[in-house]
């Protein structure tokens, strides 16, 4: 299993999301962890039906490609999701992502009942997102967003890297000191 999990929330390949979460994935490769890249565009799931399946259980009723990645979010020391701002929050593709989490925030809370859930302190979840536009307050959503999401997959929230001003195909792989530092954040976020 690796260490780092990183969930691309970006329907295009090769993006300016996904190049800077390539930087991150070189820190996390000089700072000694493994990773693991999941493209959730790729993957075939539903969205949360909100039928509450998962209140008794902690078990998701749907049975689809998502299934999987909960066990994979259980036992990852870093989650990372990296996105795109799409009208001042996550993409479309992301957002169906953390609404399935739904399954593993209601197995927290069964074992919050029993007394048996054991907050892991070196459990970090972090965004990374970039965002075309420079607004002051263009990142608050996706954060907030990404801050609730950790809680249901029983991570801390540890930060976020945000690019503002990024629009462009291909622009990320020129900014080469941005790309650096996210280099730099994915090694100090295995601290």
């Amino acid at each position: 299993m690796s260490d780092v999990l990183i969930f691309l929330g970006s329907p295009r390949k090769n993006g300016n999301s996904e190049v800077l979460a390539e930087a991150i994935c070189r820190g996390i490769e000089k700072g000694g962890d493994s990773y693991e890249i999941v493209r959730l565009a790729a993957l075939e799931f539903s969205p949360c039906i909100g039928c509450g399946g998962c209140d008794k259980t902690g078990h998701c009723v749907l049975e689809d490609q998502m299934i999987p990645l909960y066990e994979k979010i259980e036992s990852a020391r870093r989650v990372i999701l990296a996105s795109p701002i799409y009208f001042y929050s996550i993409t479309a593709q992301a957002k169906a992502f953390v609404d399935r989490c739904q399954a593993l925030w209601n197995r927290k809370y069964l074992q919050v009942g029993k007394g048996v859930w054991q907050q892991d302190s070196d459990r970090k979840g972090y965004l990374v997102a970039v965002a075309a536009t420079r607004g002051e307050r263009v990142f608050e959503g996706a954060i907030l967003t990404m801050k609730y999401a950790c809680d249901a997959m029983g991570l801390i929230y540890g930060g976020e890297f945000s690019v503002r001003g990024i629009d462009r195909r291909g622009e990320m792989a020129g900014d080469l000191a941005t790309l650096a530092r996210a280099e730099e954040f994915g090694r100090r976020c295995l601290d």
